[in-house]
């Protein structure tokens, strides 16, 4: 090769070299103008047949519209609270597609502990809302999920404090509880308890309705079968309060003995009203998703897990809707 050619070809060299430098810078600076992608944040919530999450599902809605350049929502429910294995199969979908958290209100304390360390170590935010994780299964699988949550105990507390008000001591009354294996249910039936006995009331019975309104109806309907000179039903959510209140009312009874609930769901309103319910407790069901949601944005963005966070519970009297 002679030496003319030699610098034609060192020439067209560098010249290949300037151009691919460009258009490598180019790129890089196309690439810095892209906004990141908003992170992908799924809500698993239980029976959406039942209000409470209904409400919860708009609260989280309305948050996302209003924030939407900060994340994407997807909104997953189980038909029926008791379907342990959809929830779980939901959860499994959503690490399947990849998203950046869950913010999960599980159907049962501990059964949903190992699907949601899967999604842990697949390096997903994972925060619990509504129904809280039982403490010895999340430290035998050696994990942390933060708590975003009512503090349940004390709100049938308050509930139960305020129909001891209006009862005397000795008088019969009966508790129905949520699904015995959810932790909220535990709590519930543990704060009714506590106000029931600090007020010197006779608990007579203490039966699952399993969250649903037959259930307790049908539970209510037994109960009052077997202590006709009951005087109170302490039911731990507003499906089952409701469910009582139709039993009272076949046995023409509804005048005679009193019902407390809990959830302050639409629903109850206007038995509240018209005193068919004394009281419930509003653990603000709009709210509950949104903090979870805040959290696992907060888990995104800083990289670290915070702690259990409370949240609030008031009491729900007819007074309170005027």
């Amino acid at each position: 090769m002679t030496k003319t050619g030699r610098f034609v070809l060192l020439g067209m060299g560098i010249l290949w070299s300037s151009t691919a430098l460009i258009m490598l810078t180019q790129g890089c600076r196309k690439q810095e103008g892209v906004a990141p992608q908003r992170p992908k944040i799924a809500l698993v919530m239980k029976s959406l047949a039942n209000e409470f999450f209904k409400t919860m599902e708009e609260g989280a809605r309305t948050h996302q519209r209003e924030n939407a350049a900060e994340y994407a929502l997807i909104v997953n429910g189980i038909k029926n609270e008791q379907d342990v294995n959809r929830q779980t199969e939901i959860v499994e979908l959503m690490i399947a597609q990849g998203v950046d958290a869950i913010v999960i209100a599980p159907a049962d304390s501990k059964a949903l502990v190992p699907v949601c360390k899967k999604a842990l170590d697949r390096g997903m935010a994972v925060i619990n809302i509504d129904n809280k994780f039982d403490d010895g299964v999340l430290a035998d699988k050696k994990i942390k999920i933060p708590f975003v949550g009512p503090d349940n105990r004390k709100g049938a507390r308050m509930a139960g404090e305020y129909l001891a008000q209006h009862l005397h001591a000795g008088d019969k009354v009966a508790i129905i509880e949520g699904i015995p294996t959810a932790f909220n249910a535990l709590q519930r039936k543990l704060g009714f308890e506590e106000a029931m006995n600090a007020a010197g009331m006779n608990i007579v019975a203490r039966q699952s309705g399993r969250w649903e309104i037959a259930e307790g109806q049908k539970v209510a309907g037994s109960v009052l079968t077997e202590n006709p000179d009951l005087k109170a039903f302490l039911c731990a959510n507003d499906n089952m309060a409701l469910g009582a209140h139709a039993a009272l009312k076949a046995a023409q009874k509804s005048a005679e003995i009193l019902v407390i609930g809990y959830d302050n769901i639409s629903a109850a309103h206007q038995l509240l009203q018209e005193g068919a319910i004394l009281c419930t407790i509003d653990q603000h069901a709009d709210r509950l998703a949104v903090y979870g949601i805040e959290y696992a944005l907060e888990v995104i963005r800083k990289g670290t897990t915070p702690s259990d966070k409370e949240t609030p519970v008031d009491l729900i009297t007819a007074d309170a809707l005027k």
